[in-house]
């Protein structure tokens, strides 16, 4: 079956999931929908961000408003509003929101999770109690690998 055409008007947009608790990211096209690629709205607060990480799908970000520091692959730089940042599969990587909050496009690469993986976390993190070892498991079941510590187990 091949893709359909949609449009998603602000006001159909679904409400957005709060992967991390100040975060919010809108799926606005899935894999399903588009067969393939999966883009995403995503906005933050200053100082949030996720923390050192690879998966197994290609990644880019554009920077709609704020600024944001990228850690790529052991190197930083800043990402300003207009900045563009693709990321191959694999590549190691992490942002952190500047001062005054950002708000970016991110578009994922064929095969991506990201979509799932961000709906199993901010249904495990909505929980009075989320469990370390469930955030764990939802990660690495949708292609994300970080490294862990001590502090990572509950």
């Amino acid at each position: 079956m091949s893709p359909k055409p949609f449009v998603v008007q602000p006001e159909d947009r679904a409400d957005p999931l709060h992967v991390v608790a100040s975060d919010k990211i809108w799926v606005l096209a899935s894999k399903e929908a588009t067969q393939g690629y999966e883009v995403f709205l995503q906005e933050g607060l200053p100082g949030s961000g996720p923390r050192s990480h690879s998966h197994d799908w290609d990644e880019t970000f554009f920077v709609i408003d704020g600024d944001l520091t990228f850690s790529i692959n052991g190197e930083e730089m800043t990402a300003k509003a207009g900045t563009f940042v693709h990321l191959p599969a694999g590549t190691l990587h992490e942002f952190k929101i500047g001062e005054n909050g950002a708000k970016m496009i991110s578009i994922t690469g064929a095969g991506s999770n990201a979509s799932s993986l961000f709906s199993e976390l901010a249904a495990e993190n909505s929980k009075d109690s989320p469990s370390q070892k469930n955030l764990i498991e939802i990660i690495a079941k949708n292609g994300m690998h970080i490294t862990l510590d001590e502090n990572d187990v509950d």
